[in-house]
């Protein structure tokens, strides 16, 4: 009786019916995800509209809502999906319109943390993120009201409600207090 896994490409994963699910891929393996609960919607576009019209008011780039797929590696195939992302404009120009999944990583990820995450699971995204090229993470944790930013895996920032959080050289100029993504 064999045990193998079954791989899935990024095309197969783009090519599934929409459902009640959302799906990732990670090393070519299918991951299902639950819809995102009250909470978690309300704090990410909390955040979200404040980014979006900073980038497009500066026209720093594009902003991509949940569900957004990045393809951060080939062979087998990885395809994650943010709850926020960024990509600058010189990244958009360069690479133009595309089809499917972006090719490569974003400049910034924002994952939103759900009541079901493990620790384990999210130090394997922001590992991921920031080993396929991602500038920043910023992990958003609800429970803690409380956002962490990853620079790289030994410069992070935990920031509290009565912190700010700064876009630094990935978003210039962009700021929010931490507690407005909570109000």
């Amino acid at each position: 009786m064999s045990t193998e896994v079954q791989l899935m490409t990024a095309d197969e994963l783009l090519a599934l019916p929409r459902g009640e699910f959302r799906y990732e891929l990670v090393n070519g393996e299918l991951k299902k995800m639950s819809p995102a609960g009250h909470n978690h919607g309300r704090i990410t576009i909390r955040l979200t509209l404040p980014l979006a019209l900073h980038v497009q008011k500066h026209n720093l780039g594009e902003v991509y809502a949940a569900e957004t797929g990045f393809k951060l590696s080939s062979n087998p195939d990885t395809v994650r999906a943010p709850d926020i992302a960024f990509v600058r404009q010189k990244r958009v120009d360069a690479i133009g319109k595309t089809k499917g999944y972006w090719p490569g990583a974003p400049d910034l990820a924002v994952e939103v943390l759900s009541p079901n995450d493990t620790v384990g699971e999210i130090e394997e995204r922001v590992s991921e993120w920031l080993t396929a090229g991602t500038k920043q993470v910023w992990v958003v944790s609800p429970s803690l009201r409380s956002v962490t930013v990853y620079r790289s895996l030994n410069d992070i920032s935990a920031l509290t409600e009565n912190d700010l959080l700064d876009g630094g050289d990935v978003l210039p100029g962009f700021q929010i207090r931490i507690e407005e993504i909570f109000a």
